[in-house]
């Protein structure tokens, strides 16, 4: 099972390379990392270069944003299996993919996901926030619950049966997406309860006030068009983050 792993980047020449590593270090050895660069004018073209395997697929060009380019980028990937690695997250350990293709083992199962952790940009070890995912069950959905979008494998035919990322959201059409594979594609998920990837805080979503509520608009576009409750669901998808502060301390593996 050949596993593609994603990562959209644009002027991130600081977090770029430890990502690359993420990658190169894992234990399982069918990867595929597929980079799509957005011009970046920083020098992170460059490390990419220099860093990243010999067998991975590299393109920069212009795009119309981070989902643009991920689908540019899945569309390039050759993977049975295919996931992100954003240019500002690393995997917990180098058994992470191993795990993964596990999981897949069964041939039932059309996505895998495990839990995550926020770390500070100044210490990647310090934990901030620790999100514990929990077993998926459809009813989760509408308390707002989903899978951490960087811990989710999907299998391809996932992707070719209910789309790519909807680029008219700017900031929410991860979970746009994972609604809709889970919500209307009813696909089956296998969870593994350990953090498999580790995030630094201030991504683009919760960098600003402004990003805040526009993210949490698109939420609620992406809540209603895929019919899965309305105002309260969105409530409870923001009061659920309030218990990862509390578990910031648990570790991992």
């Amino acid at each position: 099972m050949k596993i593609s792993v994603v990562t959209a980047v644009f002027n991130r020449a600081k977090t770029i390379g430890a990502a690359i590593a993420s990658v190169k270090s894992q234990s399982y050895d069918d990867v595929e990392h597929v980079i799509q660069d957005g011009g970046s004018y920083d020098g992170t073209l460059e490390i990419v270069r220099r860093e990243a395997a010999a067998s991975a697929s590299i393109v920069s060009e212009r795009d119309l944003g981070i989902y643009d380019a991920i689908n540019r980028a899945i569309s390039r990937a050759n993977g049975d299996v295919i996931g992100m690695m954003h240019s500002d997250d690393f995997f917990a350990d180098r058994h992470v993919l191993s795990k993964v293709a596990d999981a897949f083992g069964d041939p039932s199962v059309q996505g895998v996901y495990g839990d995550l952790q926020y770390v500070t940009r100044s210490s990647p070890m310090r934990v901030v926030r620790h999100w514990r995912s929990g077993q998926f069950t459809h009813w989760r959905l509408k308390q707002g619950w989903m899978p951490p979008h960087p811990t989710l494998y999907l299998r391809r035919e996932v992707f070719e049966d209910y789309g790519l990322y909807d680029t008219s959201f700017r900031i929410a059409a991860d979970y746009d997406a994972m609604l809709r594979y889970l919500a209307i594609g009813n696909i089956k998920l296998a969870y593994i309860p350990e953090v498999l990837v580790k995030m630094r805080m201030g991504g683009e979503s919760n960098r600003s006030l402004g990003r805040i509520i526009k993210k949490s608009c698109e939420d609620y576009r992406a809540i209603r068009k895929n019919n899965i409750g309305g105002l309260g669901t969105l409530a409870l998808k923001n009061l659920c983050k309030i218990q990862q502060f509390y578990l910031k301390d648990v570790k991992s593996p």
